[in-house]
């Protein structure tokens, strides 16, 4: 988790102005092939390589970091983001498959290829 601002540019309405959310992210990731001890990925790992990804955004305003200084910093741009950036960093053994992001407790969104 994550906790976050952004504001969506040219949005017509109260996201437009600063807020933030405690983003939750899960990843789904399919193996295809474990090791002796029945393990495809050490979850620490995972932990680690998703903490590169989403670390530098916790407790800053998204819209002032890369890509977000560019890219409007909606959750479907951020989900997307997780993704792409995850999956170039996981061991070759390891498919991506999914990455799901809450803005709250009721609202996420997923992506995946």
């Amino acid at each position: 988790m994550i906790s976050a601002a952004h504001k969506l540019n040219e949005y017509p309405g109260p996201c437009a102005r600063i807020h933030g959310h405690n983003w939750k992210i899960r990843l789904e990731v399919h193996a295809r092939n474990l090791d002796d001890q029945g393990i495809a990925l050490d979850f620490g790992d995972l932990d680690q390589l998703l903490w590169k990804v989403v670390g530098p955004f916790d407790h800053q305003l998204m819209n002032d970091l890369k890509p977000f200084d560019q890219l409007n910093p909606t959750a479907e741009n951020l989900v997307k983001y997780i993704y792409t950036q995850v999956k170039s960093m996981i061991p070759a053994n390891i498919q991506m498959h999914k990455v799901t992001v809450w803005e709250t407790d009721q609202y996420k969104v997923a992506y995946e290829e």
